[in-house]
């Protein structure tokens, strides 16, 4: 099971690293990273989801 407090402090701190470099995950993003920390969906199903979604 996730560690949910963990889980924020990690995203939050991700978040600050992508905007410095002008990247933005929306919640959506971390739904899915939730997904996959919750083994719901695994490496190859996170990657094929990632390929198929709109850029921009």
């Amino acid at each position: 099971m996730l560690d949910e407090k963990k889980f924020e402090f990690d995203i939050a701190s991700i978040k600050r690293e992508l905007e410095i470099e002008d990247m933005h995950i929306t919640e959506e993003d971390v739904n899915l990273l939730k997904r996959y920390m919750d083994d719901e969906i695994n490496m190859p199903e996170l990657i094929e989801i990632i390929k198929n979604q709109p850029i921009g």
